[in-house]
């Protein structure tokens, strides 16, 4: 198929895909509709039929854009996930951390260390460290509210800057549709420094559980569930339909989870060439720069899911058929990121290779290129934020933005690479936040079923948090906008953040309303 140049009507796709998922909340139509739009207009100026052509186009495309390897490792991945669960395995570390953890704060520090150590996967993230720590945060009185925040903050915004996850599978997937990086995984490394959104969001959670910091909603839930304990409610073993039917030990977790991330590295060196023949990749750098990361992953996870079956089936935790029930369930939960990731893949190259969007955003950017480069992060963090939390999925906002951004983003500054990773990493902080505190989000309703907090009070009493962050996180980015400097930026956003945290920590002294640690009561 040879591409044609259609001026303004290439970046039409994506507006649609775009307005009908503000318009109907619904991510998967949008897609497809903003694809079959791109493909009519290929078939039209080309004089095709407008059916049969559009619909040929279409299926070509989308197979020629098909990445096999990142299917099959969000699928293995969900396969592993089910099965530790399926097992007992995260209840086991459960019943071991209540024998260790005594106090609040050490609680609230626990789950956020848990959380942080579950950096695969967000659902496995969620599912996990709610089903593990809600026990043993009821014990100490405190909130499902502020169980659910910490959750929900240390699910995407960990596994977004994790390399080693299904989200950087993702979004090293969108990068490589649009061609504009050597390595994928290089630009996905290169981008977390400036993701500021996600890492300050986990800055926020370690002051919040250290300083004991709640302020709007969350101090009255924090009141409420001192002087009222959180009853136990009817899934206080499970927080999602999955059953669990072993009766595995906290190992039966950690070891996979650990396998996955040894071979993932050995793996990714191995694919690089790091014990091949040509000496330029026997090094670090050499070797992650030429790897093709998405065989590693698939490689890597087959290995882990082998080794969660020698542990499992043999010790008879679960049988053979439970074990291969589990996985059949956790790689069909897997279907609905697939399709996102397929559409996504698809409507890139539609815009970007059929209708040869890039050509046409160059054209038209030629004067003021410092000031619109300027103001470019920011203005990216903005929509992504938007669109992710009307949409309630960051990785459908990674599929319609990444493309898009990359190349006005080369269009504007062809010369610099800075420009393309500051954007890249506002789009993917921006979508991160969105997805945080949309009411919407998988992870906010997965964050409330695995607390057993009521969804609408997590969203509400979460909200000013996630807000606090993404307003110093977009003075960040309009700092790094015109500096390109990662320290001015970061530490210019941090600075704000942790003053405001101080300042919100200062009235809750003043107003007496603190919650103390030491003897659990609220003074009034």
């Amino acid at each position: 198929m040879d591409p044609v140049y259609v001026g303004a009507l290439s970046l039409l796709p994506p507006v649609i895909a775009v307005a009908l998922a503000l318009i109907t909340k619904e991510v998967f139509s949008s897609l497809l509709l903003g694809i079959l739009s791109g493909t009519l207009i290929y078939t039209l100026k080309t004089d095709g039929n407008v059916v049969i052509d559009t619909l040929q186009t279409t299926v070509k495309v989308m197979g020629n854009k098909f990445d096999l390897n990142i299917v099959l490792f969000c699928s293995l991945l969900g396969a592993l996930v089910y099965v530790i669960y399926l097992a007992g395995a995260s209840k086991a570390y459960g019943n071991w951390a209540t024998t260790k953890i005594k106090g609040r704060r050490s609680a609230l520090l626990s789950t956020s260390a848990l959380g942080a150590f579950i950096f695969i996967d967000d659902y496995f993230n969620c599912l996990t460290v709610g089903t593990v720590m809600r026990p043993i945060t009821d014990k100490y009185r405190i909130s499902r509210a502020k169980l659910a925040y910490i959750i929900d903050a240390t699910a995407a915004p960990i596994c977004i800057i994790a390399p080693i996850s299904s989200w950087a599978a993702a979004v090293g997937s969108n990068l490589k549709a649009t061609k504009a990086f050597e390595s994928d995984i290089g630009a996905f490394v290169a981008a977390i420094p400036w993701n500021f959104y996600a890492l300050m969001s986990i800055l926020m959670v370690v002051l919040v559980c250290i300083f004991n910091v709640d302020f709007g909603p969350m101090l009255k839930a924090e009141q409420s569930a001192l002087k009222n304990p959180p009853k136990p409610t009817s899934n206080q073993d499970t927080s999602s339909d999955m059953e669990i039917k072993g009766d595995g030990t906290m190992w039966d977790m950690i070891v996979p989870m650990l396998a996955l991330i040894i071979f993932a590295i050995l793996f990714m060196l191995y694919v690089g060439g790091y014990w091949g023949d040509d000496e330029a990749y026997h090094t670090l750098g050499g070797a992650f720069g030429n790897t093709d990361s998405s065989l590693a992953l698939v490689l890597a996870s087959t290995c882990a899911l082998f080794v969660s079956f020698l542990m499992l089936v043999p010790r008879k935790v679960l049988s053979l058929k439970e074990f291969m029930d589990g996985v059949l369930r956790g790689v069909q939960a897997m279907i609905p990121a697939n399709m996102i990731l397929t559409f996504a893949w698809t409507i890139s190259g539609v815009t970007r290779d059929l209708l040869q969007a890039p050509e046409f955003i160059s054209s038209i950017v030629q004067n003021d290129i410092g000031f619109v480069g300027a103001i470019l992060p920011a203005v990216i963090f903005v929509i992504a934020g938007f669109l992710s939390f009307s949409t309630g999925t960051a990785w459908g906002t990674f599929g319609i933005l990444i493309p898009i951004v990359v190349m006005v983003s080369q269009a504007i500054d062809p010369a610099s690479s800075e420009l393309i990773i500051i954007s890249l990493s506002a789009t993917l902080a921006g979508a991160v936040f969105g997805d945080h505190c949309s009411p919407i989000s998988d992870t906010t309703v997965l964050s409330s079923a695995g607390s057993g907090c009521v969804h609408i009070e997590h969203v509400y009493t979460q909200l000013p948090y996630a807000l606090l962050v993404a307003s110093c996180a977009l003075i960040g980015y309009i700092v790094a906008g015109f500096t390109h400097s990662l320290f001015a930026s970061l530490s210019t956003a941090i600075g704000l953040m942790v003053v405001c945290v101080l300042i919100l920590h200062a009235r809750q002294l003043k107003n007496n309303t603190k919650i103390k640690f030491d003897n659990e009561t609220v003074a009034e």
